[in-house]
């Protein structure tokens, strides 16, 4: 596993998840941040984008946009991550 604490963040969310389930950066925010009361999640939430782009690049998750696998340069907007989905 990454020692990034946010990579591990992400991971550790979608690790035990049926294959199909994804989660919002949202999520992975307040969680990096201990899930505190309020809105002190916010500051994690650029972490873990970024977090999230380098394991879409490294083909260990994937960026859904409307449901639907993109690549990472087009994520925008609202996204949901998973795991890579089995070829």
């Amino acid at each position: 596993m990454s020692s990034d604490p946010a990579e591990q963040a992400i991971l550790s969310l979608l690790t035990g998840k049926d294959a199909q389930k994804s989660i919002s950066p949202t999520e992975a925010a307040r969680a990096l941040a201990g899930n505190p009361p309020g809105t002190a999640w916010r500051a994690s939430l650029s972490p873990i984008r970024l977090a999230a782009q380098r394991l879409a690049k490294a083909g260990i998750i994937e960026l859904l946009r409307k449901g639907k696998p993109v690549p990472p340069a087009e994520a925008r907007g609202v996204i949901r991550l998973r795991l890579t989905q089995a070829q």
